[in-house]
């Protein structure tokens, strides 16, 4: 079973207007509404793409309740985790007159002790063992930056995976823990390293080391629409996203995160598992925000890769 953690989930709403001028009362198009937050995200492309996980996430208010209703709509496995605080919610507007979207991103609650204890004491809870863990998303205020790290902690005692997608000092003590897989982007990466980046050398150069300090085993660098670069010890290899028309940005890391562990899960080798996730991802900016990946596009596009690859 895959287990993703979200401490910090979102309800994303999203609507459009002609032009965003200031001053003005702005009438907008009336507003979808999404699940939101990495490892939410990436439990629902997994069962997008026809896989399952648990999505573990943190609850609190109207928000929470509107959340857990969503996911049930989707039909996404999922459990919650109580807090006191209200879960945030996310606006996404898009600009008609220049196709220009505009992201506003909230903090979220603010974390009291017994609520990032609560998170650990339910994953520590969990009935079943997890094969892979995915720890995704940003910290709200109040929980400690080494959260992720103890995460880690516990998936050690099941010798679970655990694949981080996060920022900042929190994806710095988490590569501290030891983890299989990492997936920043070059800024990220230069971060962690603490490695300028101008290059492919040495993006390779700072994955390695990464790898070399026993912090993580596998490095996927996120390079936007043109895939991503796949580090490990068995080698370094720059696996490109198949060309599409772009709709939405939002949730392709998120998709590709998912699209990744769905076929490691499978048995998928490692470099297979990478081109499907990529394949996900680029189905993904083909839909509009929020939406995600499509099973048919995403499997159509991996195998475009594929024939491809294989014609070089």
């Amino acid at each position: 079973m895959i287990v993703t953690l979200t401490v910090n989930p979102s309800v994303d709403a999203s609507t459009s207007i002609n032009q965003v001028v200031p001053d003005h009362k702005l009438r907008c198009r009336e507003a979808s509404y999404k699940p939101g937050g990495g490892g939410v995200n990436v439990s629902r492309a997994i069962h997008r793409l026809g896989g399952d996980s648990l999505a573990l996430y943190t609850s609190g208010g109207l928000h929470g309740q509107l959340l857990h209703h969503m996911l049930e709509q989707e039909g996404v496995n999922h459990q919650s985790i109580p807090i006191d605080g209200q879960t945030r919610e996310n606006l996404i507007v898009l600009e008609e007159s220049t196709g220009q979207q505009f992201r506003f991103d909230m903090p979220g609650p603010l974390f009291l002790e017994g609520d990032w204890i609560r998170c650990i004491e339910q994953l520590k809870a969990l009935t079943f063992t997890p094969t892979y863990i995915v720890a995704s998303g940003s910290l709200p205020t109040g929980c400690p930056t080494d959260f992720y790290a103890r995460v880690v902690a516990v998936a050690k005692q099941w010798n679970a995976r655990v694949i981080v997608d996060t920022s900042g000092e929190a994806l710095q003590l988490a590569a501290d823990a030891g983890v299989y897989l990492l997936k920043p982007n070059a800024r990220e990466l230069e971060e962690l390293s603490g490695q300028a980046i101008t290059n492919d050398e040495e993006l390779k150069a700072a994955a390695l080391k990464l790898i070399d300090e026993g912090r993580t085993e596998v490095v996927v660098v996120s390079l936007g629409g043109e895939g991503a670069m796949l580090i490990s010890k068995e080698g370094c290899e720059h696996l490109k996203a198949p060309d599409i028309s772009v709709v939405s940005v939002v949730g392709a890391g998120d998709s590709l995160v998912g699209g990744v562990v769905y076929s490691l899960e499978l048995g998928k080798p490692l470099r297979e598992a990478v081109q499907f996730g990529i394949a996900a991802g680029a189905a993904a900016v083909m839909n509009p925000e929020r939406e995600l990946c499509k099973r048919e596009d995403t499997e159509r596009l991996f195998k475009s890769m594929v024939t491809e690859i294989s014609k070089g």
